[in-house]
């Protein structure tokens, strides 16, 4: 089993506190989070976005290798995730990611580009770990 970590620091309140997040790469080190960068679009880092940052890379990563499945190489696969939070239930839920990719890949078919792409979405790690979340996409087919 491979194991990545990642680590979350917090103090204060919820609107008034303030957050840094680690990730064991040192991608993300002590950068800061809070309400402010999550519900009012200050600059910084929020958890939907990493979501979405993590979706967008594992699918990319999910499609190039189904793509060996058609014998065909991506020159290039640019995924772009939206993730949608929603107040619920007196709380607040991911309810929709939404991917829109593009990619450039020689010789294949618009069929079997459509049928890799569908096949990705519904079988990277991410998307199954968001399973619970209404997850749509767009792919083009550029030449």
């Amino acid at each position: 089993m491979i194991k990545k970590t990642a680590t979350a620091h917090w103090s204060g309140g919820l609107k008034d506190g303030k957050g840094l997040i680690s990730t064991e790469s040192g991608v993300l080190d002590a950068q800061p989070y809070g309400f402010n960068t999550r519900f009012e679009d200050k600059p910084g880092t929020n958890p939907e976005e990493l979501i979405g940052a993590a979706h967008a890379g594992c699918f990319s990563m999910a499609f190039s290798m189904i793509l060996g499945d058609y014998d065909a190489v991506a020159e290039d696969i640019d995924t772009k995730a939206t993730v949608g939070l929603e107040e619920m239930d007196g709380g607040f839920a991911i309810t929709k990611i939404h991917l829109d990719m593009t990619a450039k890949i020689p010789g294949l078919s618009e069929s079997d580009f459509q049928k890799a792409a569908t096949t990705a979405k519904e079988n990277c790690p991410v998307s199954k770990v968001l399973a619970g979340a209404e997850i749509t996409m767009d792919a083009k087919l550029i030449s």
